[in-house]
């Protein structure tokens, strides 16, 4: 065993829990340390930790950089065990790899020991994908100072092993399967599914899934929304049902049942449309009952995301390449490489790669290996113009979702790329082929279609929007920056053709008026003395004026009306309207010279380069065709002070960080965002089925009014189909609900105690919900250490140096660790089992009452409007709860002034008590207490 890993014999292991409390183990013993000496254990190690940066913090420290005697096992993890799960902590690792739970600091720190030999061990004995392909990278790493080089190295050299990389082994684009391209699958049927159909492709499901428990409530979902999957008689009137299914019901195999009978009969595919990507992976793991064979699964179930998800092969030979020359994180890289192997599908965020792995150690953002630096955020690809074409995950996502039978995708997707397809068609131009096939869509939490609508129907013209303009036309101008400007992507496929080449050129000197390099720090310095340079860096600094005049300031911005707005606004709107359409003009020309080239050279064009034309087309005409009109309309209406659209609000506001301006922003956003939502998916579709655990509203006369207005139901000339199931669970016995009625809300110090002595009597499995960061931070400050000497961890949104879904990740794992969040972990928690078991509110989550949610009140139903936005935040959260039926949980909320009718939305047979807080705590340990043995 030593000789699998000499290191380890110098290199105690130690954990650090809020608070700080500190333990360190040996080989001999685990015991609990001081934390100053924590500290000189971490900084001189040799040491061996979980996360350093998280350790780094717990310790008061700066985020360390890696050295070769700082050992994190989480990258032992991920070069052993690439593109596989595992929570970024000791107890993560330890039930990653089928150990027993470690409980406390000391025994976590013997844990990590332990899962540190054993992933050496698994190493030597089974490496991935192959012996001599880890090695060349282990090697790799080695050289480059990696602290597990010589261990890694040792395992790997522990079993005969032969010579066959000669190079480092990153280059695995090398190795990466291509992607096939077959005929189009054609349009789709209309054969109908009925719903005994539907009821009995369900039992099959369950019984393959292994689930026998009868679920009336299952069957009976199954068969109604097989109305869904019926054949649409008229134009522009689908099918449409809207279904609330309360948790336990089963909606997800519940709507796959009819879903897969309709794909088989039909083709090509069901669109299931979701809210989160953690949601997506848990439909897609359900889609196992249908394909139990992995590799048909990966063809019939296909997870479908926009291309800024994906690794990119060509960003990522960059990025190697800068990194052996020592520009960039090449141990991040390495493991990287190793994970680019092993993925499902590339995807890199909330798909297999590990988001942890690049917030492990300080690492300057430019040189990391991450999501950041390594997919296509700026719409920079280059399509068949690039040597990875025939590898890319991106092309073999498109080219699987078209002949998938279920794809799995995410609101943000479906409805900006069906805007995108809708705007090409309603030109005439080629749509991209995927929206096409929006016949039948499911869209799970269907709550957030509105909010989803919302936000891919809007325009904003920001510093840092403009800025991205500026770059994807120019490319990276600053030294050393990645990237391909138009002219790079573009001028080999032009060629000589003098009209396309001047319009190029054109659009690159027009650009130099966006804003550049530098542009947060002229129109807000820190001294006041601004110094914009061209039309839209000037408008941003009338922007702020207006601002500051008009608005008060909030932690994170300010926000006001734009019109009536200030000479100097107006002023320079009417300047930078002037020089965007500098801009569009020649990128228009550029897309008509480029659709002449397509027309003109049919007959000869090489399939590559009609790839490429085509991706550039893709590219102008989102920019040219739709951002810079939008753009050039809100600031003519700015110019010519008009009367407000009654369809829009216009507004401008202003981003905060760290107490000071860093980007302002001139925002359009429809009133009601289902009037586009309607016309470019909801019409056009034969059959949409929205569906959630809460739909509907029990206040109003018809429960399923609201949902109408918010899904675009509404807005067809016949009503939806409804359907409304109760959860089974018992809500009764294992759930209890009380508002808190002496605790002061707005006093961070009360809300703080009242959390710490409710997380203790739960014994863990907390979830502390904000409406706000700063009260968040103010009650994680108070409460950590005291948890901590209790023996429960916390972890809280905002502080810890993880995303939310990580920390989510740990907070499963860990089964008496406590959480704080904010609407994010709200909607991203799906925890069943005792891991939560407890959900504290520190107030009711009333819509932030802003300049757009003003005027949806006014068009939506005033005061009610506010009620069913909080109700179904409440009732959302407290789902999160019970989500099995043998689950327990308590909901707490502390705001005495909660008004009763915000709980109607509760399951049956939940009521709300309104108690002291003494009483909720003694109430709270009395019904959470485990059974005892």
């Amino acid at each position: 065993m030593n000789a699998l890993a000499p290191s380890l014999d110098l290199a105690p292991a130690l954990v650090v829990l809020p608070g700080p409390r500190a333990a360190a183990a040996d080989a001999v013993k685990a015991a609990a340390i001081r934390a100053p000496d924590a500290r000189d254990l971490f900084e001189h190690g040799p040491v061996l930790v979980a996360h350093a940066a998280m350790t780094a913090k717990r310790l008061g420290l700066n985020m360390p950089p890696r050295g070769p005697g700082l050992f994190d096992a989480l990258e032992l993890y991920a070069f052993v065990r690439p593109a596989r799960f595992c929570a970024p902590s000791a107890v993560g690792l330890a039930l990653a790899l089928g150990l027993p739970e470690p409980k406390g600091a000391a025994e976590q720190a013997a844990s990590l020991r332990t899962s540190a030999l054993h992933l050496l061990r698994e190493l030597a004995d089974t490496p991935e994908p192959s012996r001599e392909e880890a090695l060349a990278i282990g090697e790799t790493l080695a050289r480059a100072g990696w602290a597990w080089g010589a261990a890694v190295v040792g395992a790997l050299r522990s079993a005969p092993v032969g010579n066959q990389f000669r190079s480092s082994g990153l280059d695995v684009w090398a190795r990466v399967s291509e992607w096939e391209d077959q005929a189009p699958p054609g349009e789709a049927g209309s054969k109908p599914i009925l719903p005994e159909e539907a009821t009995r492709r369900l039992a099959e499901l369950l019984q393959r899934a292994g689930l026998d428990e009868a679920r009336p409530a299952q069957a009976e979902f199954a068969a109604e929304t097989a109305y869904a999957f019926l054949p649409r008689e008229r134009e522009g009137e689908p099918r449409m049902m809207l279904a609330e299914a309360g948790t336990g019901v089963g909606k997800t195999l519940g709507y796959l049942a009819p879903a897969s009978l309709w794909a088989e009969a039909n083709g090509p595919s069901v669109w299931v449309s979701t809210y989160t990507r953690a949601l997506q992976r848990q439909i897609e793991r359900e889609s196992h009952a249908i394909y139990p064979d992995p590799k048909i699964r990966a063809k019939k179930a296909v997870v479908r995301k926009g291309r800024e998800n994906y690794l990119c092969l060509l960003n990522f030979q960059d990025q190697a390449n800068t990194a052996q020359l020592g520009g960039a994180d090449l141990i991040g890289m390495g493991l990287t490489a190793r994970w680019a192997r092993a993925t499902r599908d590339g995807d890199m965020t909330g798909g297999d790669f590990p988001a942890w792995l690049p917030t492990l150690f300080g690492i300057a953002p430019a040189a990391q290996a991450s999501p950041a630096n390594l997919v296509d955020r700026r719409g920079e690809c280059i399509h068949a113009g690039c040597v990875h074409y025939r590898t890319c995950f991106v092309e073999k996502a498109i080219r699987g979702s078209r002949r998938a039978d279920i794809v799995i995708a995410n609101h943000a997707l479906v409805l900006t790329q069906a805007a995108f397809d809708g705007a090409r068609a309603a030109r005439g131009s080629k749509a991209d082929g995927e929206t096409t096939q929006l016949k039948r869509i499911v869209f799970d939490e269907g709550h957030h279609l509105f909010d989803a609508a919302d936000n891919a129907f809007a325009a904003a013209l920001s510093g840092a929007e403009a800025a991205e303009l500026r770059r994807w036309i120019r490319g990276p101008e600053g030294r050393g920056r990645r990237g391909r400007g138009l002219e790079a992507r573009l001028s080999d496929v032009i060629g000589d053709r003098e009209d396309a080449l001047r319009a190029l050129q054109d659009a690159t000197h027009a650009a130099a008026a966006l804003p550049g390099e530098g542009w947060s720090g002229r129109i807000a310095p820190p001294n006041g003395e601004v110094n914009p340079i061209g039309p839209i860096e000037g408008f941003l600094v009338a922007v702020i004026e207006q601002l500051r005049a008009r608005a008060a300031p909030s932690e994170v911005g300010m926000e006001c009306a734009a019109r009536p707005a200030l000479d100097l606004v107006r002023d320079t709107a009417r300047t930078a309207a002037a020089g965007l359409a500098k801009v569009e003009a020649p990128l228009l020309a550029l897309a008509r010279h480029l659709e002449d080239i397509l027309d003109d050279e049919a007959a000869d064009l090489a399939t590559g380069d009609r790839a490429r034309i085509e991706g550039a087309l893709r590219g102008l005409d989102r920019r040219a065709r739709m951002t810079l009109p939008a753009w050039r309309s809100m600031l003519r209406a700015i110019d010519e002070d008009s009367e407000d659209d009654p369809d829009f609000v216009d507004w401008f506001d202003a981003t905060f960080l760290y107490g000071r301006v860093v980007d302002a922003a001139c925002r359009r956003h429809w009133v009601d965002p289902t009037e586009p939502l309607t016309n470019a998916v909801i019409a056009p579709a034969h059959g949409v089925l929205v569906t959630s655990a809460t739909l509907a509203d029990s206040t109003l006369d018809d429960p399923f009014a609201l949902a109408e207005m918010r899904t675009g139901a509404a807005r067809l000339p016949d009503r939806p189909k409804t359907l409304r199931l109760a959860s089974p669970f018992d809500y009764a016995s294992n759930a209890r609900a009380c508002v808190v009625t002496d605790v002061s809300k707005d006093d961070a110090r009360q809300v703080a105690a009242a959390m710490r002595e409710l997380f203790l009597a739960a014994g863990g499995g907390g979830v502390g919900l904000f409406t706000a960061i700063r009260r968040l931070r103010a009650v994680h400050e108070r409460i950590a250490a005291p948890l901590s000497d209790k023996g429960l961890a916390l972890y809280a949104q905002h502080v810890d140096p993880l995303e939310v879904g990580a920390l989510v990740d740990i907070f499963r794992a860990e089964q008496d660790a406590c959480l704080l969040g904010t609407d994010a972990v709200r909607d991203g928690v799906d925890v069943p089992g005792r891991s939560l078991r407890l959900l504290v509110f520190d107030r009711v989550p009333w819509p932030r009452p802003d300049i757009l949610h003003k005027a949806r009140r006014v068009r939506f139903g005033g005061k009610n409007y506010d009620d069913s936005v909080a109700r179904n935040r409440i009732s959302q959260a407290f789902g999160r709860l019970i989500r099995r039926a043998d689950d327990k949980g308590v909901f707490v909320m502390l705001d005495a002034a909660a008004p009763t009718r915000l709980f109607s939305g509760l399951p049956q047979g939940v009521e709300i008590q309104r108690v002291g807080l003494v009483e909720a705590i003694e109430a709270t340990a009395a019904f959470l207490a485990p059974p005892s043995d």
